[in-house]
């Protein structure tokens, strides 16, 4: 790439993000599941939201780094599924250039800041398991609002300098995306300049602002394992482990997909595995992430069937009068 002649040609102003334009005839069915999970996506993460923000109980710095995880999977969603659900509604599957480049830096903001509050979150079962006697002290509100901050601010300036580095470089065609939405390995692809300095400048990103919130994942989830096995009551180890194996769950798709779509060599074999993974953890876990959450929560569902309830006899009272 870096040897073809690009001079004479003109640079694309827009691309075409192929999608799921192999499926014509699926294009309205694929239109309305689509739109179900978006709205169940929102729907589901704004609940679990207003509960932490409404109930006392779950003023802890554990709901406080769950109701910030939720916010992350709406936006996550609304980024990705926004556009694909413009796509297949009108058939126009054209972005234009900055309109790609600004999906990606939103879409790898989100991805770099999960890394982040998921090393929060299992440094936060960490102390609750490994270290009770010290947790309030190390966990204050004014700690835990710096640490969710960091999270976020870390995310979005680590992106925005491959971003930058990422628009400098010439698309001169072709200009048809192989994915459903602007995904940086399919468009470094596209590109007719050399992307050697670009792929270097991800990889030294992703080993400073990926890699230690990894490890320190990595570690947390160690350390609690062997303090779990050294608990000497059965009943005490169910409970210290549903503590944390909600947020394991998580930690185990978001990681696992992506060292499948981002690590796995380049072969057209897996192209369509991994945009099958690309669509699982970037619109599908966002959706059942209230559900891992709520359903293996005790506090979550309490508080929920409170509201309810609530809201159930607020209706009949207005009803009977």
């Amino acid at each position: 790439m870096a040897d073809r002649d690009w001079g004479n040609q003109t640079a694309i102003t827009e691309f075409i993000i192929l999608g799921f334009g192999d499926l014509p005839d699926l294009q309205i069915l694929l239109f309305l599941m689509f739109q179900v999970i978006y709205m169940a996506t929102v729907a589901g993460n704004t609940l679990i939201v207003v509960l932490i923000v409404a109930d006392q109980h779950l003023h802890t710095p554990t709901y406080f780094f769950l109701g910030n995880l939720s916010c992350l999977k709406t936006c996550y969603t609304s980024i990705i599924l926004s556009r694909l659900l413009a796509s297949l509604l009108t058939g126009d599957r054209t972005i234009s250039v900055s309109g790609c480049f600004t999906q990606q830096y939103f879409f790898g903001s989100l991805a770099c800041a999960e890394c982040y509050l998921l090393a929060v979150m299992s440094y936060d079962r960490y102390l609750a398991i490994c270290k009770p006697l010290h947790y309030s002290t190390l966990t204050n509100s004014r700690v835990c609002l710096q640490l969710a901050a960091g999270s976020w601010l870390n995310g979005f300036l680590a992106t925005v300098i491959f971003v930058l580095c990422l628009s400098q470089l010439i698309f001169c065609g072709p200009n048809e995306i192989d994915h459903f939405y602007c995904d940086v390995i399919p468009l470094m692809e596209l590109s007719c300049s050399d992307t050697h300095l670009v792929i270097l400048l991800a990889f030294i990103l992703a080993s400073i602002f990926t890699l230690p919130p990894f490890l320190l994942t990595l570690t947390s989830y160690v350390c609690i394992i062997a303090t779990i096995l050294r608990i000497p009551f059965t009943i005490r180890k169910q409970k210290a482990f549903s503590t944390c194996s909600s947020h394991l769950i998580v930690v185990t798709i978001f990681y696992g997909s992506i060292m499948i779509v981002y690590l796995l060599p380049k072969h057209d074999i897996l192209r369509d595995l991994k945009k099958g993974v690309s669509l699982r953890y970037t619109i599908l876990t966002p959706l059942v992430n209230p559900l891992i959450y709520s359903l293996r929560n005790g506090e979550v569902k309490e508080t929920l069937c409170k509201a309810v309830s609530k809201y159930v006899a607020c209706t009949k009272t207005c009803g009977d009068s």
